[in-house]
């Protein structure tokens, strides 16, 4: 109850004032339930890094009502227009191969959730893969040859070195993709 008297008791504040605020122009987001760091990072158009790093966070974990600052005064003011990720015209800052093998959230002892937060039971679509945080940053555009355009969204304990696993939202395409070595692009 005094949840939704606060809420309204700010919407009125807000309108009567005449103030609006936008995603874009606020500078801090407070956490709400069900957020992840991978989806505040996501909305916000920035890695999960840089928002690890803006905020001094040493784990992936939030807190109800944190506060989260979302933008870097430096970053936007140097920020350029960015190819979108899916075009022709990637940036590719670094391309190695690795061995890639597949993942499941289904499988034994897997809870389905990233270590960045990202909930593959809920989001079966989603393209992820697991990495060596050495050797690709969390939260990295990648390119996986055979596998498509996909975001470095978790680690795994035998994922080290050049090595990654991809996610698939099923046993069969997951056994259906094996094990093999590919090109990877590193994306800005």
């Amino acid at each position: 109850m005094r949840r939704i008297l606060g809420t309204l008791i700010i919407t009125f504040a807000l309108l009567v004032s005449g103030t609006s605020t936008s995603l874009a122009a606020s500078s801090t987001y407070t956490v709400q339930k069900g957020d992840t760091l991978y989806k505040i990072a996501k909305t916000h158009k920035v890695s999960v890094s840089t928002l690890k790093s803006w905020n001094h966070l040493k784990s992936d974990t939030i807190k109800l009502n944190q506060k989260l600052k979302i933008s870097s005064k430096a970053a936007t003011a140097a920020k350029k227009p960015k190819t979108p990720s899916r075009s022709t015209d990637d940036k590719v800052v670094k391309e190695i191969v690795v061995t890639a093998s597949a993942f499941t959230a289904t499988c034994n002892g897997c809870s389905g959730v990233t270590s960045t937060g990202i909930n593959l039971k809920r989001n079966p679509d989603v393209k992820v893969i697991a990495v060596d945080p050495k050797i690709i940053a969390l939260g990295t555009k990648v390119y996986v040859e055979g596998y498509g355009y996909a975001i470095a969204g978790d680690t795994g304990s035998a994922i080290k070195g050049n090595k990654i696993d991809v996610f698939f939202p099923t046993k069969s395409e997951a056994y259906k993709w094996g094990r093999k070595s590919v090109k990877i692009k590193i994306l800005e």
